[in-house]
């Protein structure tokens, strides 16, 4: 089965289904394959050949989904990519997957060519708003043959280093993944699911390829700024779903007017991205007691998903990410991977047909999470007595901030290089809206800085999200024998005003430095 598989079927079941909203557009099935193969025909004319990887460089919008199942049909690697990460960026993943394409649209043409001229590539650059149609009579020979085995997507995500990584999912990877949620959240072609979750990311890709495959339909708002236009689409278009992350839902609840909107056709929502504390969840469920709540845990390297908790245990189980999802086995395990007791904690181990092939142009990174077949997540867990799981903490150090999988060493390395500065730290605090929050410690050198000074470089250097909530001039950073940074006392320490060694930790300005 290939992913495109799953609009064509969709097409011939329910072509005047719609498939994707997006404000005053609409997009049935039947438009979405023409365009989608309209997009696929000027790919290979312009030289895409199966395995070449075409960049997506397109926020959510119908013209997204036209060029994600376009670039697939084309045989092309789809590497969809952030328009909010600054050119520096951008420019890694670029030299990394050497893209064969671009697909845009017209108003982001000047970005796209900015970046390229600085990379040096030269490479065709196609605004999706803009293809002409084509004649179709050679289409089904000019197409080529994929095997489900073939890679369908590139998804970067932060690694530990600090560079991004590759994630390669085959179009088999994608659609077990896609089979297994469509069972358990029981979707339909009635379906109608509010995404605001960036398409770029793995829990917004597998909104795509679920309703797709069920011929649902994908409502579009990328407001969430303004929580209470998004709940207006949500009523208005009758949405009977909601994915998101927990600064998703912590908006919500404390920043929107959900208490007083009446959705009746809401019939379930998913949540993932990382921890949700149980008493939003039941705060949401006393708000909306009709609805099915869905806890749910994942990694990009398994497509997006590993377990879900059903809304039949939120009250039994509080704070457990549940069961494997369908097809897919999990295990905890101690270091010599043997299994380990129930209330023991051990690293989350799983198979399924959903994991990653492997880090593109990393098979030392991949070798160090794939073993014997399994994906190594770093995620420290235990089970109960019936085998539900409880996340414990992640052997990474990634931080998760409004469902944002961030490296800190990546923004740390950017700071560094800033004049007046000796050294410095990124950790992750609790944070009520954004789950975690991102906080930069920082040791002046003797010509010293000031917060705002920090922050001004923050923001002519890294992407708006990665730009440290916090910012706390010390005087030293705790380190370990060994001379790795303990970033635990950070968390704990260093908040509340010393340093490992017992110094006083500067004044520093009142208020959020942003």
């Amino acid at each position: 089965m290939l992913l495109h598989d799953f609009l064509k079927m969709s097409t011939e079941r329910y072509p005047e289904n719609e498939a994707v909203v997006h404000l005053a557009r609409r997009m049935t099935f039947a438009e979405l394959d023409i365009l989608s193969d309209h997009i696929a025909v000027h790919l290979t004319t312009a030289g895409v050949r199966l395995g070449d990887r075409v960049i997506l460089y397109i926020e959510n919008s119908c013209d997204y989904v036209t060029a994600y199942f376009g670039a697939l049909k084309a045989g092309a690697i789809v590497v969809p990519l952030n328009v909010a990460m600054v050119a520096s960026e951008i420019l890694v993943m670029i030299g990394d997957c050497l893209p064969a394409a671009v697909l845009t649209v017209k108003r982001r043409l000047p970005a796209v060519a900015n970046i390229f001229q600085v990379f040096g590539k030269i490479c065709p650059v196609i605004p999706v708003d803009d293809v002409s149609p084509e004649d179709f009579s050679e289409v089904g020979r000019s197409l080529p043959q994929i095997s489900n085995n073939n890679l369908a997507a590139i998804l970067y995500t932060s690694g530990t280093t600090g560079r991004p990584k590759g994630v390669m999912l085959t179009h088999e990877n994608l659609c077990a993944n896609a089979l297994s949620i469509v069972g358990y959240l029981e979707l339909n072609p009635a379906d109608r699911v509010a995404a605001i979750l960036p398409f770029y990311y793995s829990y917004g890709n597998s909104l795509i390829t679920t309703h797709v495959m069920v011929g649902g339909t994908l409502v579009i708002d990328n407001r969430f700024m303004y929580p209470n236009t998004v709940l207006e689409t949500m009523r208005r278009e009758a949405v009977t779903g909601f994915a998101g992350v927990p600064s998703h839902f912590a908006i919500l609840l404390h920043k929107s007017s959900l208490r007083n909107t009446l959705l009746p056709a809401l019939r379930y929502v998913t949540q993932a991205g990382g921890h949700l504390a149980p008493d939003m969840v039941r705060e949401f469920r006393r708000i909306l007691p009709q609805v099915k709540f869905y806890i749910m845990y994942g990694q990009t390297e398994a497509s997006a998903r590993l377990t879900y908790l059903h809304p039949e245990f939120l009250d039994s189980k509080p704070g457990s990410i549940g069961k494997a999802i369908p097809d897919v086995e999990i295990r905890v395990v101690d270091e010599t991977v043997a299994r380990i007791a129930p209330g023991q904690v051990g690293e989350i181990v799983a198979k399924g047909k959903n994991i990653m092939a492997g880090y593109w142009n990393d098979p030392e990174g991949t070798a160090q999470v794939l073993k014997d077949g399994w994906l190594h997540t770093g995620d420290l867990a235990r089970t109960d007595e019936e085998g539900f799981l409880y996340i414990v903490d992640r052997k990474k150090d990634i931080i998760k901030t409004g469902g944002t999988r961030i490296s800190p060493s990546e923004i740390e390395d950017i700071v560094r290089g800033m004049p007046g500065i000796h050294e410095c730290a990124v950790v992750g605090i609790p944070d009520r809206i954004l789950g975690e929050a991102l906080k930069l410690f920082v040791v002046p050198d003797e010509k010293g800085v000031t917060q705002k000074e920090v922050l001004n470089f923050c923001r002519q250097h890294l992407s708006p999200f990665k730009i440290p909530k916090y910012i706390e001039l010390v005087r030293a950073l705790p380190y370990t024998p060994s001379g790795k940074i303990k970033r635990e006392l950070l968390r704990r320490g260093m908040s509340a005003g010393k340093t490992a060694d017992g110094c006083q930790v500067p004044e520093q300005e009142e208020g959020d430095p942003r």
